[in-house]
Parts: C-alpha cells; structure tokens; sequence
C-alpha cells in the first residue's frame, strides 16, 4: 500500500521583499573572462526568481537568466543591481571586491 512520491518536492513560498537576503556579486569564474552579475539567495518560487530577473534584465537592457535561486546578469552592474533591489524593498548586501 506504499505509493512512492516521485520527486514533487513543493516549491518553497516566496518571502516578502522585506524578508529576502540577497547578495550580490561580480562573477569571472568559468565565464572565458566575461564579467556577470550575480544576485544569490533567493527564496521562493521559480516563477517569482524569472519575473525578478526579467525586471533586471529589462532595466540594464542585456541578457541573463534565472535558475538554482540565482540571477545571472550579463556584464558588471553590481552597484545598479543593488540600488534598484533596495529600491524594490529588499535586503542587499555586496560580496566580494
């Protein structure tokens, strides 16, 4: 009578901007040299991590993508991603250099 669950794992609801804490980092590693932006620590859907990277994304007009809790944008915005979060109500802090 035991019925396996095959990996549905429910997503985790998505915490207020207020509760979130971000962090944002320029990122070389792996990346043939080119510079991205990278906003970890989300918590919450994969729907609401999209729609926050193509806010992004849509402000900066360059590329990027959302996935694993991250946001990778293209180029080196950190201190305008950073602004613009603070803006929306979250928590940011800047790692690294």
């Amino acid at each position: 009578d035991y019925e396996y669950d095959h990996g549905k794992e429910s997503e985790p609801e998505t915490l207020p901007a207020k509760q979130q804490n971000l962090i944002v980092s320029l990122d070389r590693k792996q990346r043939k040299g080119k510079s991205v932006t990278l906003i970890r620590g989300f918590i919450g859907k994969e729907a609401d991590l999209e729609a926050l990277a193509k806010k992004l994304k849509s402000k900066f007009g360059v590329g990027g993508s959302a996935k694993d809790g991250e946001i990778i944008i293209q180029g080196d915005f950190v201190q305008r991603t950073i602004e613009f979060l603070q803006g929306e109500g979250y928590k940011v802090k800047k790692s690294g250099g």
